[in-house]
């Protein structure tokens, strides 16, 4: 669990994981290494077993939804119960079957547009904790990323007010071989951004003042939305968003991308091989040019123009195909590309395949759920409102609301004694973006992103040593 802290040693959550799937399975392995005792409960028995056997959790053998299957698992002395099957309406049962019988929170997954719609309503009659859709979620990053179609990922803290942009630092741009210190000071009227994280082949850093950019670094900055175009802009690279794209597949993700991409102005086309889906989306998305064909036939991707298109998303539900259409897109055009992955083995090689930006959207979903949860098994001083992973898990972004006074408030930073790879990126005081100086202060109803290489943080107080 990396890095013994403060909250660290406040005992575990009893969970119920309901569905062994692909998210189910990714759920299991993030919150098992966070020191939660687990139990898992899938109507296949071999899914049960070898997710048991393979991180030590309790397995349980049926509906997940049955009342007696639940009270096999401990639903009677568990915390939080999490539906990840593939189907809502199971997903949905289960909760409320839960909620009656036991006293714990309830995270369901939907992937329905009707339900996702309604999301608010279901949350507040059934008394869910959370409802999570991962093909809206990659969505929602598709679209931010083809808003600012240089940068690699977008993340945003804050309600939207920051942003954490990564890109890659090209060979003869102003940055390469400039310390962080002198950034602020050479690209014109930027002192609103930090550059947080660091990758340099197999290394990452959470940089000092004198470290050194190089060209090919990765690097990751936090900023107020416009002080991140203004800085972008600065050091040659362009802003301006998209305006057409191309996307392969027409499941639930392409439906949820399309109409995010509609509203923010961009064209969309999208190349489906099942008539009847064309049918379903001419109509739910009039706007769009719905083309009934093999996405993989390169003839036809020629012919509708993929070597002029300015983004292009594979989204079949193989992917093997999206990586395979994102090599050739990337060979035949300058379309801005981005790859959804949902297995994540051989997760090195993929890094190392010039794929564009990657999105893995059952670890969108799980940030989301580990957030719930280490705010579920923390104090009241201070709670997770965003949590990111970044660099294949390596380091953490983390966002906190300070609700009462602590150590860490009303003290200038230079005087608090922090943990060493960790930096405070910003103070967000009334939607005010501060990037933070040794002489700024924490107080109380901020929030305060911090990025660290350290691992399990539940509580604000936990960045100090």
């Amino acid at each position: 669990m990396g890095i013994m802290s403060r909250k660290n040693t406040v005992k575990g959550l009893q969970i119920i994981i309901v569905g062994c799937g692909k998210v189910g399975r990714t759920l299991v392995e993030q919150l098992s290494k966070e020191g939660h005792d687990i139990t898992i409960v899938d109507k296949d028995a071999e899914k049960v077993q070898t997710i048991s056997g393979l991180y030590d959790v309790m397995g349980v053998t049926g509906n997940g939804a049955s009342y007696s299957v639940q009270m096999d698992a401990g639903i009677e002395n568990t915390d939080l119960i999490v539906a990840v099957t593939d189907s809502d309406e199971l997903n949905l049962l289960c909760c409320t079957v839960a909620k009656r019988v036991g006293h714990c929170a309830a995270i369901a997954r939907v992937r329905t547009p009707d339900y996702s719609m309604e999301a608010g309503y279901l949350r507040d009659k059934l008394g869910l904790a959370m409802i999570i859709n991962l093909e809206m979620e990659a969505s929602r990053e598709a679209a931010r990323i083809l808003y600012a179609p240089t940068a690699l990922e977008v993340n945003t803290f804050a309600h939207g007010q920051a942003e954490m942009i990564k890109i890659k630092v090209p060979e003869s741009n102003m940055l390469a071989g400039m310390k962080i210190a002198r950034v602020g000071r050479e690209v014109d009227n930027i002192d609103k951004i930090l550059i947080c994280a660091v990758e340099r082949g197999e290394e990452v850093y959470i940089p000092s003042g004198d470290f050194k950019i190089e060209a090919g670094d990765i690097i990751s900055f936090v900023a107020s939305r416009l002080q991140a175009k203004a800085f972008l802009e600065r050091i040659g690279f362009k802003t301006n968003q998209v305006k057409n794209c191309m996307i392969i597949g027409g499941g639930k993700a392409a439906y949820y991308l399309a109409r995010q991409l509609l509203n923010m102005g961009i064209a969309v086309k999208i190349i489906e091989n099942d008539k009847k889906r064309c049918e379903e989306l001419s109509i739910l998305l009039p706007k769009a040019v719905i083309i009934n064909g093999n996405g993989t036939d390169e003839e036809l991707l020629k012919e509708e123009g993929i070597t002029r298109i300015e983004a292009f998303v594979p989204l079949t539900g193989i992917d093997e195909e999206n990586i395979m259409l994102t090599l050739y897109a990337r060979r035949v055009s300058n379309a801005k590309v981005i790859t959804k992955i949902n297995r994540i083995a051989f997760r090195e090689v993929i890094n190392s395949l010039d794929l564009g930006s990657v999105i893995y959207p059952r670890y969108i979903t799980s940030e989301a759920i580990i957030a719930y949860v280490r705010a579920k098994k923390d104090s009241m001083d201070s709670n997770i409102e965003t949590l990111y992973h970044m660099f294949n898990s390596r380091v953490e972004a983390i966002e906190f609301r300070v609700y009462k006074e602590s150590a860490v408030t009303g003290v200038p930073l230079m005087k608090l004694s922090l943990k060493k790879d960790l930096l405070i990126s910003f103070i967000n005081r009334n939607n005010d973006i501060i990037i933070p100086s040794g002489h700024d202060t924490i107080e109380v109803g901020d929030t305060v992103m911090i990025v660290t290489t350290h691992t399990g943080f539940n509580d604000l107080q936990d960045i100090l040593k």
